[in-house]
């Protein structure tokens, strides 16, 4: 059972790795090899779980919900027109109540390669999302779906406040499968968000 549980996710990560490794290569003669940081927030896709409050109120959490911090290295080439970013991030969406909690969260692992032009960037490239869950406490405590991992795309077009700053759209379009014995569920994750990066 293990070895097939690891061959279902040995081509996700051999795809994410060759996809690193050009992304690393496409910028000749790479000159600048630095840190970066990335914060945003994601909305949209199916929806996953909603929570009725005393007072009548709902809330519900979608499968591309959720706020994102990360950082990796972004490589720019000599002619400062092709750059390349790889990045771990951690994503999260939450339901707080006085009684309970529900958390959605994720590890997406980006690897994205952007063309450059005065004024903006515009990029696309592949994400893999780790251990994705929706985990609930207290009166939800019986909200627990555990997802298998998930290989999908990023498009993504920034404006560039100045070489090392920048501010943007993106558009995620991936799918995850629950992670249980006997399910055929899946929750489709595709929808827009907003990214600020910055590389020092």
């Amino acid at each position: 059972m293990n070895v097939k549980s690891n061959a279902r996710f040995r081509w996700p990560l051999l795809a994410l790795a060759l996809a690193a490794t050009l992304l690393i290569a496409a910028p000749a003669r790479a000159t600048d090899v630095e840190p970066m940081l990335k914060v945003g927030a994601d909305f949209g896709g199916d929806e996953l779980v909603t929570v009725t409050f005393t007072n009548g109120d709902t809330r519900t959490i979608h499968a591309n919900d959720g706020l994102f911090l990360g950082g990796g290295v972004s490589i720019l080439n000599d002619e400062r027109d092709v750059e390349a970013e790889i990045s771990l991030s951690f994503k999260f969406d939450t339901i707080n109540a006085s009684n309970g909690q529900v958390t959605w969260s994720r590890w997406p692992l980006d690897a994205l390669l952007f063309y450059r032009l005065p004024s903006m960037r515009v990029g696309a490239g592949l994400t893999y999302h780790i251990n994705p869950e929706l985990k609930g406490s207290g009166v939800v405590g019986n909200v627990f779906d555990k997802y298998d991992n998930a290989l999908g795309f990023i498009v993504q077009a920034d404006y560039s406040i100045s070489e090392r700053h920048h501010i943007g759209v993106r558009y995620t379009g991936i799918e995850y499968k629950l992670s249980a014995p006997g399910l055929q569920s899946t929750a489709k994750s595709n929808g827009f968000g907003l990214v600020f990066s910055a590389s020092f």
